[in-house]
């Protein structure tokens, strides 16, 4: 840690992943909260890795074919949304087997990345990293793009909270009052899926869930208003992103998994430590 700290302020690339983890962090405790509270993780897993195929695609035809303005992440975004649209309607409707289909959209989002990457001409490594994420290979024009993903996820997730908490907690009563459920819903898987993306370039496509629910999870065993939830949730994915970065920098150790592993174990931590107190709170009562 010593390392980092000392070569933080001299070296830029360590400022744009610091900075890369702040920003991502606001819309992770944002979005993150959404979907532990609704209960979707594995809607939201579903999207992260479609994510894979609009990678590989972008940079396929960046490659291949000279398109130098089509970076990857432009491509992250388009399957993540359109696949947020997909998994939406399928669950809103459709007659076939939800898990199923989200199981489809899962598989097939990876084959169609991997068979991209297998055609693009020249060295992939930067892409395949995409798999595992690496926030020290943020450049600026790629912490713009995430400055810009993120004004836009915060301000449509603050902007529309009451609609999308009546749609966390009580859907149906947010339907009898007027409430149109399922714009809203598509709404929060598509800011969902931004958000995935956003985490992409943090902790790649393998461990972005994990980022994106265990600080919420965390802050949901400590607080109950969602607005609590969300401001702490932020809180603790700066402490985590930055604790990852700052631990990781002097062993070389990814990044993106010592971020992981330090929000798994607060978790872990949280959850069997709130267990406990309740036992012995519950012992205590004659």
């Amino acid at each position: 840690m010593s390392a980092f700290l000392t070569d933080l302020p001299r070296y830029p690339f360590l400022q744009y992943a610091l900075l890369t983890g702040l920003l991502v962090s606001v819309a992770c405790g944002i979005i993150g909260s959404y979907v532990v509270t609704k209960r979707i993780t594995y809607l939201a897993g579903s999207i992260a890795h479609t994510v894979l195929g609009g990678l590989g695609a972008a940079r396929y035809f960046q490659t291949a074919y000279g398109w130098e303005w089509l970076h990857p992440l432009y491509g992250a975004v388009f399957a993540a949304l359109l696949a947020a649209v997909i998994i939406g309607l399928v669950s809103m409707g459709a007659r076939q087997r939800e898990d199923t289909v989200i199981g489809a959209l899962w598989a097939i989002g990876m084959a169609v990345g991997i068979l991209f990457i297998s055609r693009t001409p020249g060295y992939n490594e930067d892409l395949m990293g995409y798999l595992f994420g690496n926030i020290l290979m943020v450049s600026p024009g790629e912490l713009w793009m995430i400055a810009g993903l993120d004004i836009v996820v915060v301000a449509a997730g603050t902007l529309f909270y009451n609609h999308f908490l009546a749609l966390c907690f009580d859907e149906e009563f947010a339907r009898l009052r007027g409430v149109r459920v399922e714009i809203y819903y598509l709404g929060l898987l598509c800011l969902t899926a931004l958000t995935v993306v956003l985490l992409v370039s943090v902790v790649g496509i393998v461990m972005v869930i994990a980022l994106l629910t265990l600080p919420a999870a965390v802050a949901g065993e400590l607080t109950k208003r969602l607005w609590h939830m969300m401001a702490l949730a932020t809180v603790l994915t700066v402490l985590f992103t930055t604790a990852g970065l700052a631990f990781s920098y002097g062993p070389d150790l990814p990044a993106g998994a010592v971020t992981v592993v330090f929000a798994g174990l607060a978790y872990l931590l949280a959850a069997s430590g709130l267990q406990i107190i309740r036992r012995h709170g519950r012992a205590k009562q004659p």
